[in-house]
């Protein structure tokens, strides 16, 4: 990749896509459907969107269904990320999936954003927690162990 990576991103068509699926959204409760797409280190573009339950808290966030989709259609790593309101104006992940998107993206992962445009996920979720964490706990653990 080059030094700017979002330029090898066409971001038009990741928010098309986010905007395609949020087409596709379950949203009769909120009214506020929400589209996401991404692509992929190996260069598949995928996306989901939000799908609302009458029991709100088991609503899918549509950054859910797209991990889900990643998930299925063979795994791997997100390179770049973008999600859409129902104007197909880009927003933001909310908390938990901020989480979700650092767990199978990291902290390299390109999100647009409304506010600073194309930030790594560093500056999405500053201080992110993933696997590494788990590691070093373990580690930790061990140590403590030790007589």
């Amino acid at each position: 990749m080059s030094s700017d990576p979002s330029r090898e991103v066409d971001w038009d068509a990741l928010r098309a896509e986010a905007t395609a699926a949020m087409r596709r959204a379950y949203a009769p409760y909120s009214g506020f459907p929400v589209g996401a797409a991404a692509l992929t280190t190996d260069g598949r573009l995928i996306s989901g969107c939000n799908i609302e339950n009458a029991a709100y808290g088991v609503t899918l966030c549509a950054e859910c269904s797209l991990v889900s989709a990643l998930v299925m259609g063979g795994g791997g790593r997100l390179a770049a990320f973008t999600c859409v309101n129902a104007d197909g104006e880009v927003i933001a992940p909310c908390g938990r999936c901020r989480q979700l998107l650092w767990e199978h993206g990291g902290p390299d992962l390109l999100v647009e954003t409304a506010w600073a445009g194309v930030v790594p996920m560093t500056q999405v979720l500053p201080g992110g927690f993933g696997p590494d964490d788990l590691v070093a706990v373990e580690t930790s653990r061990k140590k403590l162990e030790q007589p």
